[in-house]
């Protein structure tokens, strides 16, 4: 007869204080972890999610919540959803003081996300180090079946034995750090509809990325695929989320249908590229029509991408937010990003003032390049505005390890990748985005003082 185990994964209660981390700091779905636990539980495991972060819960409270649990293992992330693991805090000040908080519970770790992805080696002695353990382990790559299959051959071993027979894990082999396989790609077709508890959803009151407002109900997120056929110099994605994959649409729909019945009113996409897809919009649209209270939803994309008929299908499937990654307004600069992008800057305008005749928010992306010209761009982005597209200010660019750019400019990452991208980032960047923190630190300041902060409790 199989055994069964208790598994916690969790959340943490993120801070961005002192982080140059560039992503939303409102909670999101744990998306990783609704597959993980779907999947454990088909397999007949217990699974406890405890999201410190959408619960609003001090560090102290969410540890004790894992203490109640009494799992047999505890799994925690380094970024807050997968939502942002292309662009998570470069810093594990969070993670390693949560692992730090489990040092009197002997408790045996699993860290997924990023940073183990990219560089396995220099996560495990962090963690291993704050936990003063070698009871721990990284997951290379996408988490949900790897921590299946890890968890079921748990049972009657260590964790050590058990990683040895689980593929894309790091894990202390005695005395030294052991890789068993490179970074994972789930089988996104295979994975089943999300189900989020309904007290889950009522609380989760933030859309993400809208703005056209007001609005009201409960948001979510979803993913309809995952990774991108591009490879850009600055995506953050060769080790977890790059092959592109379709989850199947009547999935997708089954998962859609059950957040609206709790009341869902704005679901985002999380997709590193949304692309065109008439039989989801007609669905979308379909939808709409039989609801007394229509939902809506936003998502990111390439404008190149869709042309003007497919445009006006996302008004009628309630598309109210696009993020549409441009990155330069000159075809030298995408070229210098490998964007391969084959329209020109005027044609890309043309497809965002299109877009915007159907869609009340749409956003173009653009990033400090170093290629464009000031000036131009700031007249680009008044001509934008004036045509009710917004543009930001170019963000600076961190290479993160996982990305081409970092490859291209220091080599494969090692073990001091996180540090060389982040010291790197602020001593070139001229100024910051006006949602990052100011005066961000330096990456092992970050972490030591998590580390003490952690100590302190």
């Amino acid at each position: 007869m199989k055994t069964s185990s208790h598994v916690c994964l969790v959340n943490p209660s993120w801070s961005f204080q002192g982080s140059s981390y560039f992503g939303c700091r409102e909670p999101h779905l744990p998306l990783e972890f609704g597959y993980t636990r779907a999947l454990l539980e088909a397999r007949g495991h217990a699974v406890t999610v405890l999201d410190g972060q959408g619960s609003g819960w001090a560090p102290e409270e969410l540890l004790a919540a894992v203490v109640r649990t009494a799992a047999d293992l505890v799994v925690v992330t380094t970024a807050p959803s997968y939502l942002f693991w292309r662009c998570a805090p470069p810093e594990l000040r969070v993670p390693l003081a949560f692992a730090r908080g489990l040092r009197q519970l002997g408790t045996r770790l699993v860290v997924v996300g990023p940073h183990g992805s990219s560089t396995p080696g220099s996560t495990l002695r962090k963690f291993a180090s704050a936990l003063g353990s070698r009871e721990i382990a990284v997951v290379l790559g996408e988490c949900e079946e790897v921590l299946a299959d890890l968890v079921d051959r748990l049972p009657g071993r260590g964790l050590a034995a058990a990683c040895s027979q689980t593929s894309a894990m790091a894990f202390w082999d005695g005395e030294a750090p052991r890789v068993n396989g490179g970074p994972h790609t789930s089988r996104l077709e295979e994975l089943p509809p999300l189900r989020w508890a309904d007290e889950v959803i009522a609380r989760h009151a933030h859309h993400h990325h809208r703005f056209e407002g007001p609005f009201s109900g409960p948001g979510a997120e979803m993913e309809v695929s995952r990774g991108c056929p591009y490879r850009c110099s600055f995506c953050a994605k060769e080790h977890f989320r790059n092959k592109y994959r379709k989850r199947p649409l009547p999935v997708v729909l089954e998962e859609l249908d059950g957040l609206l019945a709790q009341a869902t009113s704005y679901v985002y996409f999380i997709d590193e590229i949304f692309l065109p897809d008439a039989s989801l919009l007609h669905a979308l649209a379909e939808r709409r029509r039989d609801r007394p209270i229509p939902f809506h939803f936003g998502m990111q994309t390439r404008i190149d991408l869709w042309e003007p008929d497919m445009l006006e299908l996302l008004e009628a499937a309630g598309c109210v937010s696009i993020e549409a990654g441009v990155e330069s307004i000159s075809e030298a600069g995408r070229a210098a990003l490998n964007k391969r992008c084959k329209l020109s800057t005027e044609q890309l305008t043309e497809r965002l003032t299109t877009a915007r005749r159907y869609v009340p928010f749409v956003q173009a992306n653009l990033l400090d390049s170093g290629a464009d010209d000031p000036a131009a761009i700031d007249q680009w982005r008044e001509d934008l505005l004036a045509q009710g597209v917004w543009a930001n200010k170019p963000v600076p660019m961190l290479f993160y390890p996982g990305s081409p750019g970092y490859v291209e400019r220091w080599g494969t990452p090692d073990e001091h990748a996180w540090e060389r991208a982040h010291a790197s980032y602020l001593k070139e960047s001229r100024e910051f985005a006006d949602f990052q923190d100011q005066t961000p630190l330096p990456l092992p300041e970050l972490e030591a003082a998590g580390l003490a902060e952690s100590g302190d409790r």
